[in-house]
């Protein structure tokens, strides 16, 4: 299992929660140079497909620095809830919605995605972007994702992969594995966040690997939308509607 900091003795949910707290004020700027703002187009692309949905009621897992939360408010007549369990993420993610006058449409909590703090079948819709890998158990996660979403309502994950074709793929993951975690740790002063990254990322189970998990825990006409030569990846599912 990938962990932040191999010589800690918390929890990979303890250690995730520790490393975004640490990261938090250096993360967006990071997220957009190492994406090189390909993120925010992955983004777009994701709410465009949600928003053929019409959804009132929107989850935010993970919502980190609440970038996806904010792209879905520009849906209409929608209400974002974005939840995290890293403090120093949500608080970055308050300052931003304060800022952008969004706090009528979207609001914040601290809370574990393997333990959501909802009803049943609240929910429209739920999304996930670079959040599902840290998951300290994938499968309870997506199991409490599919409980507090409607029958018929649609789940969204956006997700980085493993690209397949060569010559890309080879220099990819020079980047990725090298190039990365340094420029990483320059400017986080994290010595292991960005070198958890990539690991993350290789462990990850992408593409028809996650359609069968989102699958076996209960999600029907689950789709994979791989972007960008397969850097990432929009999943789509659905929960049955009973």
């Amino acid at each position: 299992m990938a962990l932040p900091y191999k010589q800690s003795k918390q929890t990979k949910k303890g250690q995730v929660e520790e490393m975004f707290d640490n990261i938090s004020p250096k993360y967006d700027v990071l997220n957009h140079i190492l994406s090189v703002n390909i993120d925010k187009i992955w983004r777009k692309k994701t709410i465009k497909k949600l928003k053929l949905y019409s959804p009132a009621k929107v989850l935010d897992i993970a919502t980190g620095t609440g970038d996806f939360a904010v792209a879905a408010s520009k849906m209409d007549r929608v209400h974002i809830t974005g939840i995290d369990i890293s403090e120093g993420m949500l608080n970055v993610a308050r300052k931003k919605i304060a800022k952008k006058n969004l706090g009528n449409r979207i609001e914040f909590k601290k809370a574990d995605s393997e333990n959501l703090p909802f009803n049943s079948d609240v929910f429209d819709a739920a999304i996930v972007g670079f959040g599902v890998r840290n998951f300290e158990n994938l499968e309870k996660g997506l199991s409490e994702i599919l409980r507090v979403i409607k029958p018929g309502g649609v789940f969204f994950v956006l997700e980085f992969s493993k690209p397949v074709s060569a010559p890309f793929k080879q220099i990819y993951m020079f980047y990725f594995m090298h190039i990365l975690p340094l420029i990483g740790r320059i400017i986080s002063k994290d010595n292991s966040a960005y070198s958890y990254l990539p690991e993350s990322v290789r462990e990850f189970p992408d593409g028809e690997r996650f359609l069968t998990i989102l699958a076996d825990v209960g999600f029907v006409n689950n789709k994979c939308f791989r972007q960008t030569l397969g850097i990432a990846s929009i999943y789509e599912a659905h929960k049955p509607d009973i």
